[in-house]
């Protein structure tokens, strides 16, 4: 069942699964986009159907703005979104719960779990900006050394903000379980994975 959050401060939309497993996940968009993009929607649905509860949201830069890219003076208000959808989902999931995003929601996920170790169980992480395009000299690598939550990365092999073998070398920075998903032929939107819902699930399930 799919049905519009807005609660806690959080707003996106919720999927509860038929048969629940007591896992939940809380996942949310890049810079362009927000909790309605494609890829999110095709995950979110795959997931519930293996019975996770997944609440996909939309970060505060885009609650207040319909449009544009965030603002990088906003980007702890956009960590504690984050927060807040962790938070809003442990009350309706008693298992295990995770965190993701796609690029900079991946992002601004990471980084908080970072500051915070132990906030959620594995981090799902889409598209990991590792760099801006065709600046591999300007790594947003700083804080992996904090890092402690086991994550998968779900990459693809076209994506012009890291290179599999850039992101490869810098998970060696990461004192943490990392895996490493890479998608044939994918660009930075990441269309290909939409379809990979299950791959996906079992490798992020540590």
């Amino acid at each position: 069942m799919e049905q519009v959050f807005d609660a806690d401060e959080v707003r996106g939309v919720l999927h509860t699964p038929e048969h629940a497993t007591g896992d939940g996940l809380v996942l949310t968009h890049g810079a362009g986009s927000n909790s309605n993009a494609p890829l999110l929607v095709s995950l979110s649905r795959a997931f519930c159907d293996a019975g996770l509860t997944v609440l996909r949201y939309d970060l505060p830069f885009r609650v207040v703005r319909p449009s544009g890219p965030p603002h990088p003076a906003a980007a702890a208000r956009d960590r504690e979104g984050v927060l807040r959808a962790v938070e809003a989902l442990r009350q309706r999931a008693h298992g295990r719960v995770f965190a993701g995003g796609h690029s900079y929601g991946g992002r601004q996920t990471a980084m908080l779990a970072a500051e915070r170790p132990g906030l959620v169980d594995g981090l799902l992480l889409l598209s990991y900006p590792l760099h801006p395009p065709k600046k591999p000299d300007q790594p947003r690598t700083g804080f992996f050394p904090e890092w402690r939550t086991p994550a998968l990365f779900v990459h693809g092999t076209r994506d012009p903000f890291g290179t599999l073998e850039e992101l490869r070398a810098a998970t060696q920075l990461i004192p943490a379980r990392v895996d490493l998903l890479a998608v044939e032929g994918a660009g930075h939107d990441l269309r290909q994975a939409a379809r990979m819902g299950g791959e996906i699930l079992a490798r992020m399930l540590f």
